[in-house]
């Protein structure tokens, strides 16, 4: 900054001493500030050079222990003695340029004292010096003013005393007589001439006052104001001095680290990844022999060779597979191209953001390609095998999809009682997820749908779908008993024959809850024309030895009861009394009630009048036992639950608690009565009404129509079905066709 015209302390403040003297003693103080700003900066480099020192020492030990698995891998099959990889050579770089800089950073600490801190120091005590030698000056200049002007009152006083005398002196010349008046003018006048002498010396002081007051004034304290002035000024041209000296140092430190910094990022661009990656694989190069071909390995139980199976079923079965798969061809290709774009479209990002053209996140779009590919590999999957299962089939049995009328299934959840037309199963319970043909109507369970045939007959009509039902239905219940027919010749002569899924079934059967009602699948059971005899006469005969042992699913209800052709007729009088024998054993469980032993012979007091309880006598005993549990040797009493008709579809899957408890009798060799209704009167009963109208598929089930209400018996027998009471006979219906009320 440029000063038009300069200032003059001596000019400008006159007596301002004090003042400047004390702006120029802070100046001068101030010196101690920045040499103490110097040396603590010096501090703060020597420390910031020792840990940069430290860390670079930490992170060479680092990099000397991992450099040999980071350049090569843990196992390389060649050694690679001293040779590191390139990313650890410029890493090594890197560590060196911090050493460096760790050197350059101590030598300006210690700059900044010998050059900087010491000068400073120096110049301010120097300084000091010669503002307390202008401060001396001036106190001397301050005394010599005051004795002046000391000497100068002396000197008027002097004058006053000399005048007074002079006026003593004329009083007496006044005063005196004749003969000594002459002697008294005499004396006045003498003292007349010491007055106007001390006079002149007293004006001659007053000059010598003055002018020393002038010159004190714009001489001498200008003169002493100007050289402090000087003083100050010389002292800031040296702080700019060391001011700039500090600059250059700093500079010249921060060129060298510039340097350094420079010759690192010339080394940084030599750091190809291709060295990397080929130094490892030159280090880790070995022999690899692919893994062999999977090969078809037959069951230690099942002789079978590796050829694709070609008879009627397994046709159908290929043709639906390679249906699905053709199918399923096209799209994964579509999707593949769509990801693939993606991904090319991802990485044009990338190039991008790495470019400095896109200020996206590079992190994010990696992310993103990432998860493309990821998806676009499970698509290539799927395709490949899509390809794989085409070639497959065609080179076998060729294109089987030619020509085939496939079913336009769909995915559907069967919420009311539905059949399977393939196998003739329910669509029920746990497995109530199955398909629909949308065109004619065909039902199946999922694990049926690639077993089904393509003969689909198009769009069809209600009463054609219906029609179809029906003869699918029969068919699928002929085939059925055909196979069970075939499976039951073998151990078992007088009791049901299972297949490895009818075991599956039974298993199913036993966790499926207590209920009254019998078999309500229609798979795997007893042949239409095998021979049905009462439990009670007839035991399960053991297995032969050394025999596989089969389990035995729940006989249908008619096995617990005798055929109305062996049932004799009714009596045709009222008052002849009716006899009866006892199914089951009963224990009672409420008063009016009788405990009566299996087998045991009885007299029937009171029918059952619908509440599903017979008053009986045995020997000299009467009271309540379940009409079920009671079978008439005299008379036909109303059809109850122990009476359900032998014509019952044939079944080895059961949901109910009737068959399960009959499993257990058997297998013991204990029978156990069907669940029994609520006493009359007992306890309150519950009632359900119908929703919705229901045909009977057999005859352990109520038919009803809409409205239609019965006494619930169990609302939870499994599967969705319910127990219910109609006029004395105990059967089921869906539990989701009836409301409680």
């Amino acid at each position: 900054m440029e000063v038009d015209i300069a200032p003059q302390f001596g000019a400008e403040l006159k007596d301002g001493f004090r003042t400047v003297n004390a702006w120029v003693s802070g100046g001068i103080a101030w010196l101690d500030d920045i040499q103490q700003f110097y040396r603590e900066r010096s501090a703060i480099e020597k420390e910031y050079s020792a840990k940069l020192s430290a860390l670079a020492k930490k992170y060479y030990e680092k990099k000397a222990k991992k450099q040999s698995s980071l350049s090569v891998g843990d196992t390389p099959t060649v050694t690679p003695g001293s040779l590191e990889s390139a990313s650890m050579t410029t890493w090594g770089v890197q560590l060196s340029t911090l050493e460096s800089r760790a050197a350059e950073h101590d030598q300006f600490a210690g700059a900044l004292i010998t050059q900087l801190a010491d000068p400073l120091k120096l110049l301010g005590s120097r300084t000091e010096e010669l503002r307390k030698l202008h401060g001396d000056y001036a106190s001397k200049l301050e005394k010599e003013r005051d004795n002046q002007y000391g000497e100068l009152r002396k000197q008027k006083g002097k004058y006053d005393s000399v005048c007074q005398e002079v006026e003593s002196r004329r009083k007496k010349v006044d005063g005196a007589f004749d003969h000594g008046k002459g002697k008294a003018r005499n004396a006045f006048e003498q003292q007349q001439v010491e007055m106007r002498n001390v006079k002149n010396t007293y004006i001659i002081n007053i000059n010598v006052t003055n002018k020393q007051k002038e010159m004190y004034y714009h001489e001498y304290v200008p003169e002493l104001l100007d050289s402090l002035q000087d003083l100050s000024e010389t002292r800031v041209n040296k702080l700019n001095a060391i001011w700039s000296l500090a600059a250059q140092i700093e500079t010249q430190t921060l060129m060298r680290s510039s340097e350094y910094m420079k010759h690192l990022s010339g080394e940084i661009p030599r750091n190809n990844p291709l060295l990397d990656s080929m130094m490892f694989v030159r280090h880790n190069a070995g022999s690899f022999q692919e893994p062999g071909d999977f090969q078809f390995e037959p069951s230690p139980v099942w002789l079978d060779d590796n050829s694709i199976a070609v008879d009627e079923s397994a046709t159908v079965f290929l043709r639906n597979v390679l249906t699905k798969s053709k199918a399923s061809l096209g799209e994964y290709r579509r999707e593949l191209d769509k990801k693939r774009k993606e991904v090319e479209n991802a990485k044009a990002v990338r190039q991008n953001i790495r470019e400095g053209k896109d200020k996206r996140d590079e992190v994010d779009i990696v992310r993103a390609v990432f998860a493309i590919q990821e998806a676009m590999h499970e698509v290539e999957r799927q395709k490949v095998n899509a390809e794989v299962e085409v070639s497959t089939i065609t080179s076998v049995v060729g294109d089987l999809s030619i020509g085939a009328r496939n079913h336009n299934f769909k995915s559907q959840t069967f919420k009311i009682p539905t059949n399977c037309d393939l196998c003739g199963d329910r669509i029920w319970g746990l497995s109530a997820k199955g398909f629909d043909c949308r065109d004619c109507g065909y039902t199946c369970h999922s694990k049926c749908e690639m077993k089904v045939p393509a003969d689909c007959p198009g769009e069809q009509t209600k009463e054609e779908r219906k029609k179809l039902k029906e003869e699918r239905q029969k068919a699928a219940h002929t085939h059925t008993a055909t196979a069970t027919n075939g499976a039951a010749t073998g151990s078992h002569a007088d009791g049901p024959r299972l297949t490895r899924s009818d075991t599956v079934n039974s298993m199913n059967t036993l966790s499926s809850g207590y209920s009254a009602t019998a078999h309500r699948s229609i798979s795997g059971g007893i042949s239409p024309g095998a021979e049905e005899a009462p439990v009670a006469e007839k035991k399960v005969a053991a297995p032969a030895p050394g025999a596989r042992r089969n389990r035995i699913v729940a006989p249908p209800p008619a096995q617990y009861v005798k055929a109305d052709g062996d049932m004799p007729p009714p009596t045709p009088t009222k008052s002849a009394e009716v006899k009866g024998r006892m199914l089951y054993a009963y224990q009672e469980n409420g008063d009016g009630e009788l405990t009566v032993a299996e087998g045991t012979d009885i007299t029937i007091m009171e029918p059952d009048d619908g509440s599903g309880w017979t008053k009986v006598r045995a020997g000299y005993k009467e009271g309540l036992v379940p009409a079920a549990y009671v079978e008439i040797t005299t008379a036909t009493p109303p059809t109850t639950a122990s009476t359900f008709s032998s014509n019952r579809p044939d079944s080895t899957y059961s949901a109910s608690s009737a068959s399960t408890t009959n499993f257990t009798a058997a297998a013991t060799g204990k029978k156990k009565g069907p669940a029994v209704a609520p006493k009359r009167g007992a306890k309150k009963l519950k009632y359900v009404e119908a929703l919705y109208d229901y045909t009977a598929q057999s005859d352990a089930e109520h038919s009803m129509s809409e409205g239609d209400r019965f006494v619930l018996i169990n609302m939870e027998a499994g599967d969705g079905w319910a127990d219910v009471e109609k006029d004395g006979v105990v059967r089921s219906v869906p539990a989701n066709y009836v409301q409680q009320v």
